[in-house]
């Protein structure tokens, strides 16, 4: 896998070399569904509803829901979806895109710095 980044589908430009890979679990507001921005929804590799509603974009919690996230990519459906994030990269740079303000903290932030450490 080439580079990995973050951005806000948002701020997105469609003429971006790398592959685009939407990793929220909910599809975003106002953004239609074959916008040229994204080339890929994933929403198996993003948190479970569970730890997304637990988590509710809070700052001051993002380490703990940093470390669980981890855990869930951890377990057998997190590892298949992040095959499949591979699998689509092939070699190529990518762009992981969440419609989240505060791209910092993000689940989308997380999945970046797991997947530079994946071998």
């Amino acid at each position: 896998m080439g580079a990995v980044r973050v951005a806000r589908v948002y701020d997105m430009d469609a003429g971006e070399e790398a592959v685009k890979i939407l990793v929220d679990r909910l599809w975003p507001r106002g953004i239609r569904k074959d916008d040229p921005r994204i080339d890929e929804w994933c929403p198996d590799v993003a948190p479970s509803t569970a730890l997304r509603k637990w988590f509710a974009h809070r700052p001051e919690v993002f380490d703990e829901f940093a470390q669980r996230y981890r855990d869930e990519l951890d377990g057998d459906d997190g590892r298949a979806a992040l095959a499949r994030v591979r699998e689509l990269a092939d070699g190529r740079s990518v762009v992981l895109l969440t419609a989240t303000r505060d791209v910092e903290h993000s689940q989308a932030t997380v999945l970046a710095e797991v997947l530079a450490d994946l071998p």
